[in-house]
């Protein structure tokens, strides 16, 4: 089994302490995202949990726990977002030079192969036009050019809560990259040429966009093939069909929960409302083994007892 830690929230910036009880537990209690009534126990002990796959904007509150999760016998790799972009877009993450020097430490920790660079979504605006992403990308290159061997790019999706946020900002006009052609061909060339220049494999993420006229292929985020070239495993998963058409990543469980994650960024998909991440985020609790949730004792004895990944329904959980 791959866990996905996570898609739909930040668990190493804001719940690092709750993820490792998890680990030292050996277990949580996962929601379905949809139907917050149906969950499932999720055995996460070494033997049952083949790689942890860490999504992240700032992982260092994790960093001290590395080499705990190292002992614990856990094999992971990271999915690190790092650009640069004003605080009318993400407005919470830390600042640029301590994110960059987190990102050093972390691959010096556990190898450039298992620290995977986003530099993602792109958003073409009136405050970061072209030439800000060509400026950015080259700075960032350098910087982590010993740090990493992969960069993963993908362009801002205009979904319907996306565009809401992004045109209540009233000084920042979104434009969506793919319909300006110079732009994107100018900013991909350079993309491509600068990720040769300092040895960095670059691909897309989630992109129905053919880009291979440029040397930049499809890539996977959950990659059964950095799991087997860093780890030695060969996990033989398919697709992950939970997720959309365009996305290659192999199956996994994301354990995450949506409007949990606290850096409000304008263009997430998986913060509808700023207001309830934060009120999810207060709920949370380290000891429990529901994120920010809590969940009645009976029924965790109760899956404790069965240790079988099999659904509840139970109308009594508090939340």
């Amino acid at each position: 089994m791959i866990i996905s830690a996570s898609r739909r929230t930040d668990i190493p910036a804001f719940y690092s302490d709750w993820f490792m009880n998890r680990l030292r537990d050996g277990y949580l209690i996962w929601t379905n995202p949809y139907n917050a009534n149906q969950r499932k126990l999720i055995d996460l002990s070494p033997e049952s949990v083949d790689v942890i796959v860490f999504w992240t904007k700032n992982p260092y509150p994790l960093l001290k726990y590395l080499d705990e999760i190292n002992d614990m016998g856990y094999h992971y790799y990271f999915q690190y977002t790092l650009n640069q972009y004003p605080k009318t877009i993400e407005p919470r993450v830390p600042n640029l030079s301590s994110r960059i020097e987190t990102f050093k430490l972390l691959s010096e920790k556990i190898g450039p192969e298992n620290v995977v660079w986003r530099y993602d979504p792109i958003i073409l605006s009136n405050q970061t036009p072209i030439e800000y992403h060509i400026d950015t990308f080259a700075d960032l290159s350098l910087k982590l050019k010993d740090h990493t061997k992969r960069v993963v790019i993908s362009f801002l999706d205009f979904y319907g809560d996306v565009a809401k946020k992004l045109n209540k900002i009233p000084e920042l006009k979104a434009q969506d990259i793919l319909n300006f052609k110079s732009d994107l061909d100018k900013l991909l060339t350079f993309m491509k040429e600068t990720s040769l220049k300092h040895n960095f494999e670059i691909v897309t993420c989630g992109e129905k966009i053919n880009l291979e006229r440029y040397g930049i292929t499809h890539g996977k985020c959950i990659d059964d093939s950095l799991i087997k070239e860093s780890f030695g495993l060969d996990l033989k998963v398919g697709k992950d069909k939970g997720q959309r058409e365009e996305c290659l990543c192999s199956e996994a469980l994301d354990i995450g929960k949506y409007n949990t994650c606290c850096f409000a960024c304008s263009y997430c998909y998986a913060t509808s409302s700023e207001k309830t991440a934060m009120t999810n985020h207060l709920k949370s609790n380290s000891n429990s083994p529901v994120l920010c949730s809590t969940i009645d004792q009976r029924i965790v004895d109760e899956l404790l007892i069965s240790r079988k990944p099999k659904i509840i329904k139970e109308q009594s959980t508090l939340f």
